[in-house]
């Protein structure tokens, strides 16, 4: 049996961290469902950036949407959710089989309202009514900033995926939020089911410190971070305030591992994916991880519900000099930050072809 195959049947969701026209246009991403066990896919605007820029698939409706006089951010969004809904059509069939646990999509507010609640809450509400997709995911940043706007979303009854988040502090406070949401709409007599997933990074935690460690400790930090992050995941789920939720028909948030690509080139193409196999999780992959895990990955032992010897390997790190706490918090800002860029880079791009384009079909 294929590994992808292993994993879908132990319980974990294998999604796609990737979005393109051509991923659609090919047939590629219904290849991936139907043989890699994929069933949801991640998208952010470094994705979109590198669709945009590096090919023409986007290159005639960017000349429709500019003849109708879309520019900048609101003809990226146009582009985003023709994409995803068309992804979210293809996943549509398992998102109904499993009564809307799994087979969502992702979309991102603009990273710009990272620390702006009060926006973040009309972006997330308005990109969702606008997709009209069940299972779409509006994703909101972990921030301090996001978490009053990730309890109002889901009050809302807006599915949000929460992105950003890289310590158990950050991951608990996310999984409270959304526990909020939930529990006001069950006091307001609400249906209490809102589909939501907080999503932990693991590889930056290594990149971070691959030049500040003994080789010993070399890529082991992001696995004792998700081994503490997992302990506190299943006990939020055992927990009395979660389990009265669940009597009232809520369903809890799931944890999804992101960031799951290895950086190191001397380590496995598979570190992550294997180390993180666990149960009632998601996994969202970067494509060239996916194909190297059905092609020669192996699940072995899962995740241990206690976090193993989490511990014990984060205090070798301690001892090596390594706050974990404030590089948790430095993680999640300097993750902002690069969002930002990200997207400024990305809106630059749809600028220099949207103009291009229009000056070529003006010759």
């Amino acid at each position: 049996m294929k590994a992808t195959k292993a994993l879908h049947d132990l319980g974990q969701s294998i999604w796609l961290d990737n979005i393109t026209r051509n991923l659609l246009d090919s047939g590629t991403l219904a290849h991936y469902i139907d043989e890699l066990s994929v069933t949801g896919l991640t998208s952010n605007p470094t994705i979109f950036d590198q669709a945009i820029k590096n090919s023409k698939d986007y290159d005639a409706a960017i000349v429709e949407k500019v003849k109708a006089g879309k520019s900048g951010e609101a003809l990226f969004f146009e582009l985003a959710i023709e994409d995803l809904t068309r992804a979210a059509g293809l996943f549509r069939k398992v998102h109904d089989q499993t009564a809307g646990v799994d087979g969502f999509v992702s979309l991102e507010v603009s990273p710009l309202l990272a620390y702006d609640t009060a926006s973040t809450l009309t972006a997330a509400k308005e990109l969702h009514a606008r997709a009209g997709q069940p299972n779409l995911f509006i994703k909101i940043p972990g921030t301090k900033e996001g978490l009053p706007a990730i309890e109002e979303a889901i009050f809302a009854g807006v599915p949000i995926n929460v992105t950003l988040l890289f310590s158990a502090d950050q991951y608990v406070a996310a999984a409270e939020a959304y526990m909020r949401g939930i529990e006001r709409r069950i006091e307001a007599g609400l249906h209490p089911v809102v589909g939501s997933v907080a999503s932990v990074f693991i590889s930056r935690w290594d990149g971070a410190v691959a030049s500040k460690v003994p080789e010993g400790l070399r890529n082991k930090l992001g696995i004792a971070a998700a081994g503490r992050i997992y302990k506190a995941y299943r006990e939020l789920l055992g927990s009395p305030k979660w389990q009265r939720a669940f009597n009232f028909g809520a369903r809890p948030q799931r944890l999804l591992w992101a960031s799951t690509g290895t950086k190191d080139p001397k380590a496995s193409d598979v570190l992550y994916i294997e180390a993180l196999a666990s149960p009632f999780t998601v996994n969202t992959m970067p494509e060239g991880t996916l194909k190297a895990m059905y092609d020669h990955g192996n699940v072995g032992a899962i995740m241990a519900p206690d976090g193993g010897d989490c511990e014990t390997v984060l205090a070798e790190f301690a001892q090596a000099g390594i706050d974990v706490d404030a590089l948790a918090a430095k993680l999640q800002s300097d993750g902002a930050k690069s969002f930002v860029q990200s997207w400024n880079e990305l809106l630059e791009v749809i600028s220099t072809k949207s103009a291009d384009l229009k000056t070529a079909v003006a010759h």
